[in-house]
């Protein structure tokens, strides 16, 4: 039976940064009908690390995509620190996701005639308040590749370019979907290691989906999807490093 997310919150608890209740997502209609989210209850706090775990269809790409603005759902309660996003119109959606979120997908989108520095550069020319370059390329410890080119980069030097360049914004909020998919072990370890050092330091939200269930020891929440629901829920009570992770 699917449980919900976080226990119901007491007059002590943090308010959430999102609150989720009955979302609903739902592509085509009728012999063509999928359901990608079938009523998703959920509660996403400050500083959290969270791990989406579930089968291919099961909704964690879908939930990914209406948290940070790239879709919107067809039904249901989508708040962001209390405004409803799902009443939000294109132009509120592109501020909200040019302002509050980050994202870091499989594939790192880099720009190939740039620098490292200049691919971050990018996003710090129209953030409110952003990370110099330099220090976001630092937080993932590629401060000695600042004037490399993407070509000149490692896969996953890469992907740590594309999570600087997220977070040199100061997201609240970082989504990762499969950020290590197209990397070996090895390498996967070094940008899990450079996420889980911007969620420690910096204190954003992070969510990360994942088909890896070995990564789930490394969240303060494993939330497992199945069918478009949240299926079950698991706290760590102690986050293990990533050097620790048994892979």
């Amino acid at each position: 039976m699917a449980s919900m997310a976080h226990p119901v919150p007491t007059a002590s608890s943090p308010t959430p940064i999102f609150r989720v209740r009955g979302l609903t997502k739902v592509y085509g209609s009728g012999a063509t009908e999928v359901r990608a989210l079938a009523g998703v209850d959920l509660d996403l706090y400050a500083g959290e690390l969270v791990v989406l775990l579930g089968p291919s269809g099961s909704g964690k790409t879908t939930l990914l995509n209406n948290l940070g603005g790239l879709d919107v759902p067809t039904a249901g309660d989508l708040e962001y620190r209390g405004t409803d996003l799902t009443a939000a119109d294109e132009a509120q959606l592109t501020r909200y996701r040019r302002d509050c979120v980050g994202f870091i997908f499989q594939f790192y989108n880099l720009i190939p005639s740039l620098t490292a520095r200049e691919n971050v550069g990018l996003i710090t020319e129209i953030a409110r308040d952003p990370l110099p370059p330099e220090t976001a390329l630092e937080l993932v410890h590629l401060g000695a590749r600042l004037d490399h080119f993407p070509a000149q980069l490692s896969g996953g030097e890469q992907q740590r370019v594309a999570i600087a360049r997220a977070i040199a914004k100061r997201p609240e909020v970082l989504l990762c979907d499969e950020p290590t998919g197209a990397l070996d072990v090895r390498t996967g370890m070094v940008v899990l290691e450079a996420i889980e050092r911007v969620n420690r330091e910096l204190g954003t939200l992070t969510v990360i989906i994942t088909h890896n269930a070995v990564m789930a020891d490394m969240a303060d929440r494993v939330i497992h999807f199945m069918d478009g629901r949240v299926h079950d829920v698991r706290r760590n009570t102690n986050r293990a490093p990533v050097n620790s992770l048994h892979w």
